[in-house]
Parts: C-alpha cells; structure tokens; sequence
C-alpha cells in the first residue's frame, strides 16, 4: 500500500501540473481552445484515487472542483475571468493537501480556513444561473422532444458499493425511449483475470426524450462520483461529438469504431460504408468515404483521426518508459564511477607488465566502460523544460501583484542536463525571473512613455556551448539604473567617492552581499537578499554567471554550468609532481612552448593568446623542465593558453567535490581519484581564462585560419 500511495502523490502532482498549465495557456491566449475534458479528467483522477486510500479531505474538496468545471464543460461557467485564478488557487490548494499526507501530517488550521474559502468561491459559481446557450446547440427544452446521446462508462467498484448498472439504464425508459443501445465490453480482461465483483462495462446510449440535461443527470445521482457520464444534446454541433471524441477512453480504436461510439454515425451505416469501400477499387479511406458520402461531418472525421493517433503516441510512448526511483540512478553512477578508476588502475597495471595482449584487452574493456558511463550518465539526463514550466505560474501571479503585463517565452526547453543541476538550479533561476519582473520590466505606463509595447517580455532560453549549459534569463525592461548602483554602493562604502568604476565593474555590484536599490521592503524585494545568493548557489555548481545591460533596452543574465557533476571526459596535465585535469570538452590544441622573456603572452597564428603558467598560478615551485607545451582551452568568449610541463593524454575523471577548506581557492572546480591512486584536481577553466583576460587586455578573437582548422578538425 505503502508504493501504491507514493505512486499516487507523484501522479497527483502531474496532473496537477498539468491542470496548471492548461489554465496559464488559456490566460495567456484566451481565445485558444481550452481543453476543459483534459482539466476535469485530471480533477475526476485525483479524487476517484484519493478515495481508494481513504483521503476523504481531498476527495470532499476536489468533488466541489469537480461540479464547476462540469458547469465549464457544459457551457453554463465561462471560464475566463474570475474563475481561471480561482481555479489556479485550487490546484494550489490540492497540491498542499498531497504536501502534507505525504509528509504524514494533517493540514494545518490556515490550510482548513483557506479550503473554506474556496468552496465558498467554487460554491458560487454552481449558484450562478445558467447563461443561455447558443441557439445551435441549445437542448430541448421540456415538452420538445429530442435525441441525446449519453456516454457512460461505470466504475470498477460499482457493484461492491451495491449499485446496478443495468437498472439505472433501465430507468431511462421512465424518462424517454431508448432509441439504441450500444454495450462496449472493452475494459473486461482475460477470463483468469476477471474480477467477478468488479464492473468492466460502458454504455453508449441514443435516448429520445422531452427532459433536460438535469433531469438526465439525476438518473445517476447516486452514481454519478463512481461512473463518467458525458451527455450530448440534441441537434447538437459538430464541435460537441468533436469534443466526445476527445474525452473517450484512450483505446486502440479504428476509425469507424470511434464514430460509432460517438454516436454520429450508427453499426448499420458502418457495415455499409465498409461494404462501398471494399467493392471500390482503390478502396478509398473510411473517413474520406464517409465524409464524401454526406453521412459524417469532415470535422468529425478530422477529429477521430486526431484521436486515433494520440491514442498510438501515448501508447507508444508508455510502452517505452518506466519509473525509476532517483536514489537508484544515484547508487548506478557512483559505481559506474568506481568502475572507471578502477578500469583506469587496471590499464595503467597493463603498461607496466608491458603485456601486449594484457594492453590490448584492458583497451577494449576501457571502450566498454566508456559506453556504460554515457549510458548512465544518459539515465540522468533531463530536459530543462519542466524546471522553465514552472515559471508560467510565477510570471501570472508576480506580474498580477504588481500590476504588469508580461509575456514569458521560452526557448530552448529540450535541451538536457544532470538532473542533480537541475535540482540546484530552481532556486537560483527564480530569483532571476522574480528580479527581472520586479526590476527589470518597468510598468505599463513607464513603457508607453518610451515608446514600448504595454505587454512587456520575458526570456527564458536554453543551449549547449562547449561542453557546458547555457541559460539566460532576458528582459525588454529600462536595463540597469548605473548612476543609482553606483550612489547605493558608495552609500554603503562599497565605492569610494572618487573612484570611477566602468559599467561592467558597476553591473557587478549587484551581486555583492546585502546590495539592493529598491526603496522600500516588500515581499518580493528590498531586503537585498537575491543576486548574490544566486552567484553563490550557481558558484557551488562549478557554474559561472554573467550580466549584459543596456539602458533602455533590457538587461540579460547568463549563466554557465557544466552538464553533469558526475563524470568528465577530462585531458590529463602536469606541473612538476602535480596533477592537474582538463575538461576535454574546453581543450582546442595543444601547441609547443614558445614566448619571449617577461611576457605572459604567445603568437598563435597572427592571434594574441594570453598565457597561465600553472606553476606560478598555484605556487607549485620547482624549475620547469627545457620543453613546455601550452593547452590552448576556449570556455565560451574567452581563450587562453595553460603552460604545463607534460601532456598526459585523455582519460574519463571521476569527479570528487571539494571540502570547504578549499572554498576560496580559485581556479580550481573539483578534485578527481586517478587509477594510480594520486589525487588530480579538475581546472575551473572558466575563472583562470578571466584571470589570464584580466591580466592581458589585449587579446584578439581566433583567426580566420583557427577557424578553418576547427572545420576541417570537425
């Protein structure tokens, strides 16, 4: 039960996640066609599963939920307006409610007074009379008579809470005739597997009556928690079998199958049109024939299609997926990564026996590591379009407070990372978004001052550079206020009162501790806690972080993390006795030694490299031997050469953390366990290529003929 319960909150979250987003495209586009069967099947999920687990709190809220978005479905609620925020804070609401049973502790007394409110608010709408619906599809009205169709499909529990299907069908006839009556025995499994208390059956229904859908509905009043009971009216639109089709179980199905069970077209028509098709020689499609034929709108068909190969996509993909619990993907590559050493210590072992065959096999056991360490390292690989969904809902409300008209767009969500960076990298990119809605884009009547849109924009982007992540954050907002940063920093003594400091000096003053312009404190700033936690958090992740404003503009922040913190392929170096490694990804060439005394630069090819000689960066003393090598490293914009005394080749690297001890070292990321047994420790080529940048100002942008030999080398 344990496992069966935890499987229901990690669902429950995803079809809560899923509500949410249906709601935020709506609001975004409110003439989009909202897809309200998707939001009350979600709804209908969670509390039909709550209640196998005696969640009766949830299963009491969610019901009220349940009964406003089926007056949405019906067309009697409008849901844009007040109604889509409410419902926003209602999944809100069922997301705290699966917080606190799975953390083991009943809701707290603000958590049960914020319930009442909303049932007093979803309540509300129920009271609402009905708007009057359009004439095409207005139902029959008492004492007309008409044809509905009724979809039914009962619960499997029906028959233990002793309730008869058959005698609710039954009934109908005291409120009409039933025209046809269609058994869909889909759901009863093989005959070893057949639960003889459960209910497998639907029931697709053409009812001829004067009642209304109310009266209808009260049929089922007593099961209408345990079964799903769509109701088409009569002279009904096409886009109301349209939206039938959609809601219908998600079976392998035939196109004729679907438009029978919708109920626009009958078997006998079926069996006919499948007769046509079969002496026509070619034999057309169903669909087209049946469309040609006048029996079936082609927008029904169209639709019956679209379900058919949803159907076929989410079959396809649940057949290929399975769930896997995280702590065993974490277990998986800390083995794989005892594997690499100890692949590593083998060849090395190799070598020195000088064994040619011994060499030779410990080779292919190297490649076949390789592989295993990409797969796994493959295992934990997300893509970054589900932390940036996140953000719709933060953009809607933060905007909403602050009385702004934002626009989020995003780009990039496919592309991959650790799900150990991912994890790490919420917090840090939220206070980016909730930074640049508060102080980036300026307010509707500042923008229509300059000459802007009233809507303003919000970028979220994501791409892969040189080994590594690249995530920015963009806004079309004023950019930074520098003359304000710089008065604040001198306030604070951060400046002196003469010092003059360039605008990328000044943009950098916004991450230091404490810092903040805004005015008064609010609940989304002002206590100047914000950027420079960000700094420290992205710092923490061997990542790095960048900031480009331009006044009037907009202002964008970039930040650069490495896409696993797990296993590298890494360049091996060294600089006397110590070891040192190079994420290979960064590594461009390695060149001979060459430059002239007193200077911390070389001539590569008509190009100014600045040069890091790692013997003086770390202190490592010792005289360096008669040849040096230069490993030419690029990270992103920035290039610089490493002066080592020996090249030690490829090799995978294991990437171990640093202690705290070693926090304010710089140019250093991580340490790494070679198969030798020595410790190396991992280049944070990012900070050294800066430092190399500083100290040389007069650096140049790769040559033409480097650029032709990274396309002739690719």
């Amino acid at each position: 039960m344990d496992d069966a319960l935890k499987t229901f909150f990690s669902e429950a979250r995803e079809l809560l996640a899923d509500m949410e987003a249906a709601l935020l495209g709506a609001d975004e586009s409110p003439t989009a066609e909202l897809d309200v069967n998707a939001i009350f099947r979600a709804a209908h999920t969670i509390k039909g599963s709550a209640g196998l687990f005696g969640l009766d709190g949830v299963v009491r809220f969610t019901h009220v939920l349940e009964s406003v978005l089926d007056e949405v479905r019906a067309g009697a609620v409008a849901i844009h307006g007040p109604l889509l925020p409410l419902l926003l804070r209602c999944c809100d609401h069922v997301g705290a409610w699966v917080d606190a049973l799975e953390a083991g502790a009943e809701p707290e007394s603000a958590h049960r007074a914020a319930e009442e409110t909303l049932v007093t608010q979803l309540r509300a709408f129920l009271d609402t009379p009905a708007a009057a619906p359009e004439p095409a599809a207005a139902e029959t009205s008492q004492g007309a008579e008409g044809q509905w169709h009724l979809s039914i499909r009962f619960g499997a529990d029906v028959l233990r809470n002793g309730m008869d299907p058959l005698a609710f069908v039954r009934y109908l006839s005291t409120i009409g005739r039933i025209e046809r009556i269609v058994t869909l025995p889909d759901a009863v499994p093989a005959l070893e597997a057949l639960d003889p208390e459960g209910c497998c059956l639907g029931f697709e229904i053409a009812l001829v009556t004067a009642a209304d859908r109310a009266t209808i509905e009260s049929v089922f009043e007593f099961v209408i928690d345990d079964c799903e009971l769509r109701l088409v009216p009569p002279r009904s639109r096409v886009a109301e079998y349209v939206d039938l089709i959609r809601a219908l179980p998600e079976e392998p199905e035939r196109i004729g199958e679907i438009l029978v069970r919708c109920g626009s077209l009958t078997g006998r028509e079926l069996e006919e049109a499948l007769g046509r098709q079969r002496e026509a020689d070619p034999a057309p499609r169903l669909g087209v024939l049946l469309s040609e034929q006048g029996q079936v709108a082609p927008e029904v068909v169209e639709a019956a299609l679209d379900r058919q190969r949803l159907v076929r996509e989410t079959r396809s993909t649940e057949a290929s997926t399975i769930r896997v619990d995280a702590h065993k993907l974490d277990r998986l590559i800390t083995l794989v990564g005892e594997l690499v050493i100890a692949a590593a210590g083998a060849q090395l072992a190799g070598r020195r026996v000088r064994d040619l065959e011994l060499q030779e096999a410990h080779a292919t056991l190297d490649a076949l590591v390789q592989d295993v360490r990409d797969s796994a390292l493959n295992l934990r690989m997300v893509r970054i379009g589900a932390t940036f969904s996140r953000f719709k809902r933060v953009v809607h409300d933060v905007a909403a407070e602050l009385g702004k008209d934002i626009e989020l767009r995003v780009s990039g969500e496919d592309t991959e990372l650790d799900k150990t960076v991912v994890e790490k990298l919420g917090d840090p990119l939220m206070h980016l978004v909730r930074n640049a809605i508060d102080h980036g884009i300026d307010s509707p009547e500042q923008r229509a001052a300059r000459g802007k849109p009233a809507r303003g924009v919000l970028s979220l982007n994501a791409f892969h550079d040189s080994g590594a992540i690249v995530i920015e954050v963009s806004d079309d907002g004023g950019g930074l206020n520098r003359e304000r940063i710089l008065a604040k920093a001198r306030e604070r003594g951060l400046v002196g009162a003469e010092q003059d400091l360039a605008d990328h000096e000044i943009d950098q003053l916004i991450f230091e501790a404490g810092f903040s312009t805004a005015e008064q404190v609010t609940n989304l700033s002002g206590r100047g806690v914000g950027m420079d936690v960000v700094k420290q958090n992205i710092t923490a992740l061997r990542g790095s972080v960048a900031l480009a404003s331009r006044p009037g503009e907009g202002t964008t922040v970039t930040v650069r993390l490495p896409l696993t913190l797990a296993i590298i392929n890494g360049f091996q170096v060294g600089v006397g006795r110590s070891m040192f490694v190079v994420p290979m990804e960064m590594v461009d060439e390695c060149v001979a030694y060459s430059c002239a005394d007193g200077h911390d630069y070389t001539d590569l090819r008509g190009g100014v490299l600045p040069l890091v000689r790692l013997r003086d960066l770390f202190g490592l003393g010792g005289t360096p031997p008669v040849r040096q090598n230069i490993v030419v490293v690029q990270c992103g914009a920035a290039r610089c050469g490493l002066v080592v005394d020996a090249l030690l080749g490829e090799s995978q690297t294991v990437i171990r953390p640093l202690s705290r001890m070693f926090k304010d070292v710089h140019g250093i990321s991580g340490s790494a366990l070679l198969g030798s047994g020595d410790v190396a420790l991992i280049l944070d080529v990012l900070a050294i290529a800066k430092l190399a940048l500083a100290c040389n100002p007069a650096r140049t942008k790769p040559t033409e003929s480097d650029r032709q030999r990274r396309v002739e080398t690719a």
